[in-house]
């Protein structure tokens, strides 16, 4: 705000750096409305992190227990059993899981214009270690509103990666720096505040999360 033209500033809060809007906003292109997102992420028990990320966490739920979303138009705090949900993992098994402040929220109510946004948080065993393989990272999208023609329309899709949550966050800080100073080829970006969602390339990303081993699977409706 003291030097608006010194510099891009990405704000990377998003969850797993990218990993939730890009693919959303990719999928709602079959929308001509939106009226809700509900975002629930698994994180595998394992997956955990390191010591950084549980002071992080520790931090966050002391200081902001409740979890900002947005419904029927109006932006509130859900805290308390407000916050609490429960989720269908990749596998259909129950997860349970709280509200989190994540800036996803806010960045998909205004690319959107959605009325109703949350964002879930949920731990347990993944669907594919539960299978018996290595652990891996979920976040289901779930969106609703009207397709092109007016009608009625929901869609339910899965970002999954088999390395966790780790591989994502750092692929999607390798873009954001490549685009950011121009590495892949295009002018680097223009001093501003921006999410990562406004300057990624979708099809790059999706496209790169597939090199990775990371896919976006359509689901059944529940």
């Amino acid at each position: 705000m003291c030097a608006p033209t010194a510099s891009a500033v990405v704000l990377g809060y998003e969850w797993l750096v990218g990993a939730t809007t890009v693919p959303a906003l990719h999928l709602t292109k079959s929308f001509a409305q939106i009226d809700e997102i509900r975002i629930d992420a698994l994180v595998d028990d394992q997956d955990t992190g390191g010591p950084a990320v549980a002071e992080d966490f520790r931090y966050l739920n002391h200081f902001m227990p409740a979890a900002l979303s947005r419904r029927d138009g109006n932006w509130l705090w859900r805290e308390g059993d407000a916050a609490k949900a429960v989720f269908s993992a990749l596998d259909g098994s129950k997860i349970n899981a709280s509200g989190f402040s994540s800036i996803d929220v806010a960045g998909l109510a205004a690319a959107t214009g959605a009325l109703s946004v949350q964002f879930n948080l949920g731990q347990g065993i993944s669907s594919s270690r539960r299978k018996g393989g290595p652990l891996s990272t979920e976040i289901i999208l779930d969106i609703s509103g009207h397709d092109h023609t007016g009608q009625p329309l929901r869609t339910r899709h899965a970002v999954v990666h088999p390395g966790g949550a780790a591989p994502l966050t750092g692929m999607g800080i390798a873009l954001l720096l490549e685009r950011l100073v121009g590495l892949d080829g295009k002018p680097p970006i223009t001093p501003g505040l921006y999410f990562p969602f406004q300057i990624l390339d979708t099809s790059h990303y999706l496209a790169r999360l597939g090199q990775e081993g990371g896919e976006v699977l359509e689901l059944p409706l529940l």
